[in-house]
This record gives C-alpha cells, structure tokens and sequence, in this order.
C-alpha cells in the first residue's frame, strides 16, 4: 500500500529534509492523477520501481527519487552536466526541473518538459510515494557469458547477419532485462574495427551529444546537438582529417534532430529543423554558417503528448511537394491507451490511417505529412510505426526508408529493430502486432480486423539494437570514395541495447543492396565502441555522406564525428 502524502511529508523528515510550505502544496496533490501524467510523459524512458512494472530502462529508476541527490542511481550513465549539478531532488527542485529541464540544467540529457502546473504537482506528489529500492533491487545484475545468438561478442566487420521471420522467438522465451549500458571513457588500447582497406579517425571532438548528421548541398555537415539545443555546421576541405570551419548555426530550439534543406537541388532557401513537438525553418543560402534569420514556425504542433520518444526526423518527397515527419511512439507499447469499441475505431479511422492510435498516442508511431509550408493539416502517411528514427529518400526510386525502434519487454530477442521502405497507407503494426501477423500478447484478441493487415518490413535487426539514423551511400568520386559495390547500399547507426541481457547494437552496420532492392542482410562496418556487458565507450547516432565521399558517424556517447575513408586496394 502507497504511503499517503501527509505520511511522506512526516516520513520525509526523518530524511533531514525541511519541508517547506511550497514543498508540502507539491506533495499534497493527486497522487492517482500522478500516476497517470508518469505514464504517459515519463514511464517509457524511467521505471517507477512499483511491483509488476520493468526494473530498469533508459533513463534512471524514479523510486525514491524526492529527496535523492542527482546523479546517485548506481550503474546508470548520467550526463556530466547533471553529475556537476549538485542538485538535490527535493520537491521545489523537481518542480523547476521538468517545468523546464535544460534552463535548469544545461546539458541534460532530458528534454520533456510538463508545461501544466497542476500536472507537475500531482506527479510529483505520485513519485513521493514512490519508496527507495534497496541497491541489489534498484539495477538487474547482467549474467556474463550466456550463450546468446547475435550479442557483441560475435560483431566484426564482415560480419554478415540474415534475420528471418522463421527465427522468431516466441514471446517471453527469455526473461526481460534491464542492462543499460555505461558509458565509460574510452580504455587505454581500445579501438574501432573496420574492414580491410578502410581507415576510421576522429572528424571533430569535444562536442555536447551530437546525433542526426546531414550533408547540405553545397557539402557542408549539419550536426543536431539535440540536448544542447542547437545546430551545428562544420566544412571541411576534400581528404582533410579536420574540419576547417565549425559554427553553431542556430541555438536556443527545443529537441532539435531531423534537418532537411528546401527547395531540393543545388540550391536550397530554408533549412527545416524537427524540434520535439513542432517544426521550424531558418533562412538559408548556401554557405551560411550562422542562420541569416530567426526561426520560422512551420508546423507549431505534431501530437497532443511529447513524453516518451523524443526524436523527429524531417525529410521532402523527391517532388518537393510534401514534407514528411516522423514521430515515435508516447510509450512501450500502448499499456494506458484507452478501449474503443468496433464502431468508434471506425469513426476513427475514417479521418485517420487503418491501425492509427488514438488518445494521447495520436499522431504518434506514425510518419505524418504536410506541404512545406506546413499550410494542410497533418495526415499519417503510414502507420504503426513504433520509433522510426531515421528517414532517408532512396535515390533513384523515390522510396522512403526508415530505421525503426521497435517494442521492448518480450525478451532478448523480441522484438527485432528494422530497416525497411515505407509503403504510403501502410500499417506497420504497433502496438497491436509485430513483424507481419505476429500478436502482441499484451494486446491480444483486441484487434482481430488487423490481422493480416500489418506490412512485414525489409529488413530485421538483432532485436534492441536501437536502430538510429540512416543514408544511403551516393558517392562516386572524391579522395575517400568507396568501392562501386558499396553504391546503393544503406548505412545505419545502432545506438546499442538496454533491454537485453547480453549487450547488442553499439555498431554501425552497412545494410546490402542489390538493384536497388535489400536483401534481407546486413554486416557489420563498425565495431569497437562495447568495452563489455556492462559498459561502453561510445554509441553511435547519425550518419552520412562527406562530398570527399567518406562516410561520417557521430557518437553522442564520447562527443565526436568519425571520419570513416577508404584507400585500400
């Protein structure tokens, strides 16, 4: 049974916290009301150490959290900006840091913000009856050396992996884990792998989380610093080791990750930025290196709710005529969605896409769509579509790929990550299925005028990998350019696993092509950054093409841009 809030505010105490009167009003509100803000701004990323719930996840637990000092979680990687805080959590302290995390922390990694004040009090009044969990309970210990197929342990370059729906585990085949992964300084003797003939050397460092890359036009890089809210722009000579210019372009936006220029071609006006829940454009010509304008609102609100996944990527249709968005799911997989009957879900999908969600997961697992001047009302382009990440427009067949996040909480190797082309109208099935006809069973028997409807993807990843951004390889000269065979092919950055016992993912993979058609396989390209179960040196983001033809990754793990050349024979 939950302690009520005048038996925390005396419990409390005994913590040798004084509560104040401001303290006391914000642990005194609707603890049940609470609950459900948790759910639907904060459960997908920090577990809430309650019983029958996940023990670990992305983000560190929040059980016990009203009176913790920031930073303490053992075995959790926090941001240096947090660990320097000195924060303490009290009750006034959580207040100020959701309403507004990076203008009280700048350089945390948290950006959802809870704008409604009666909001934050009941959540915070919910977490002070969230009790501390013991250490041995607060983190799962990680069982070393089980045998495991397709773990990190059997990553290299070349190394090819083939995953096919026949090779599905069934649900719960193993226990759910929770292994987030540290992220250490880089050991002494540690390197990255890459294949014969290829060289792979630090492009920049010293950055604050870089992710999404993207190569504008005239070959400048665009960098997303998404934590620090800014954009940065580098350039760089053909063949150099450094960048020879390196500028913020635009600061002060809320989330920023996708980045598209517009109009298309060698001369783009805008340069479009996907922050968490809008979209903006600054004034562009080539080689600004600072925006030569303030932002301008294009699309001023994607979905109802921002907790959960908090990426958006931004791409234009090879016409130029849609701007299509991407915006992962609010939770897991749908748990607090409310029921509709037969007859309201057909209501709903009259306006909406066949396995569109509803409630505060509207426009939500969807890509969406509107015209560049973000004047149509946003429609859902394809649906089901748990976390794509990363959006790429495949060169010649106008295609749009995806690099998709997939659900957790059915075992090590459920369910698989994937790389796949997007079909308009199509659904994809979360969070009522996976993979094609697979049921979830947590929502089993809830949507049987689905079955059969959800499109099987192209190509499946080691489950958890946390699959990121994509791009597809189109260079064909320069110093650095790769071989012909590897024209076509698709590079994607895996981020690396949490919800797995044995570590996967931390790797770039290079996704193989035939006529412009996947395979069905994918190898490995980069590999080196896992340090061992339980740690890291660094996790992979965003990549793309340099005009010099290299192919450039970031790491928002060590702060730096790899530049990955070839010069083999």
């Amino acid at each position: 049974m939950r302690p009520t809030a005048s038996a925390l505010a005396a419990g409390l105490a005994v913590s040798a916290l004084v509560l104040t009167a401001r303290a006391q009003d914000l642990l005194a509100g609707d603890a049940a009301h609470g609950e459900a803000v948790f759910k639907q701004s904060c459960a997908l990323c920090h577990p809430s150490g309650l019983p029958g719930t996940p023990p670990s996840g992305p983000g560190p637990v929040l059980a016990g959290v009203v009176g913790r000092p920031a930073a303490t979680v053992p075995n959790f990687t926090y941001t240096p900006a947090l660990k320097r805080s000195g924060i303490t959590w009290t009750a006034e302290n959580l207040d100020r840091f959701i309403t507004n995390p990076q203008a009280m922390v700048h350089g945390t990694a948290m950006i959802v913000q809870v704008p409604s004040a009666k909001d934050r009090r009941d959540l915070i009044t919910f977490l002070g009856t969230l009790r501390p969990l013991n250490s041995s309970a607060a983190h799962l210990d990680v069982p070393e050396g089980r045998p495991s197929w397709g773990d990190w342990t059997n990553d290299a370059p070349g190394v090819v992996h083939h995953m096919t729906l026949d090779q599905l585990e069934k649900p719960y085949a193993s226990p759910s884990s929770g292994n987030n992964p540290r992220t250490v300084a880089k050991p002494e003797g540690a390197h990255l792998s890459v294949p014969a003939g290829f060289s792979i050397e630090p492009y920049v460092t010293g950055l604050e989380g870089p992710r999404l890359l993207r190569t504008a036009p005239n070959g400048d890089v665009f960098i997303a610093e998404n934590r620090e809210g800014r954009v940065r722009v580098i350039r760089g000579e053909a063949g150099a080791g450094r960048p020879s210019q390196n500028s913020v372009f635009a600061s002060g936006l809320r989330g920023p990750f996708g980045i598209a220029f517009y109009p298309l071609g060698p001369s783009p006006e805008w340069v479009y930025v996907a922050n968490l829940n809008s979209v903006v454009r600054f004034p562009y010509r080539n080689g600004d290196l600072t925006a030569r304008g303030p932002a301008e609102t294009v699309v001023p609100h994607l979905a109802e709710s921002t907790g959960g996944h908090v990426t958006r990527d931004v791409v234009f249709s090879p016409d130029g005529k849609r701007m299509l968005i991407s915006v992962g799911s609010g939770s897991n997989v749908a748990e607090e969605m409310e029921a509709k009957s037969p007859a309201e879900i057909k209501a709903w999908e009259a306006d909406h896409l066949v396995g569109s969600a509803w409630g505060w997961e509207a426009n939500r697992a969807d890509v969406l769509y509107t015209d560049p001047e973000g004047h149509a009302p946003l429609k859902v382009f394809a649906s089901g579509i748990r976390n794509a990440v990363g959006l790429a427009i495949q060169p010649g067949t106008g295609d749009l790929w995806v690099s998709v996040n997939e659900r957790d909480g059915l075992g090590d190797n459920l369910v698989p990550d994937y790389i796949s082309h997007i079909r308009e109208g199509g659904f994809y099935g979360w969070p009522w299925y996976y993979l094609g006809d697979h049921e979830d069973p947590r929502h089993a028997g809830e949507r049987p005028d689905l079955a059969g409807k959800a499109i099987v993807p192209d190509v499946l990843l080691q489950a958890h990998s946390a699959s990121l951004e994509l791009a597809f390889y189109t260079a064909t000269s320069g110093p650095a350019v790769f071989p012909a065979d590897y024209r076509g092919d698709i590079f994607a950055c895996e981020h690396g696993s949490w919800n797995r016992s044995i570590r996967t993912g931390t790797k770039v993979i290079r996704v193989l092509m035939r006529d412009g058609k996947p395979t069905g396989e994918y190898q490995d390209f980069v590999t080196g950054f896992t340090v061992d179960n339980k740690s890291v040196w660094g996790r992979p983001v965003g990549v793309c093409v340099a005009p010099d033809g290299a192919l450039l990754i970031s790491d928002d793990g060590s702060g730096t841009i790899f530049r990955i050349a070839y010069a083999g024979k």
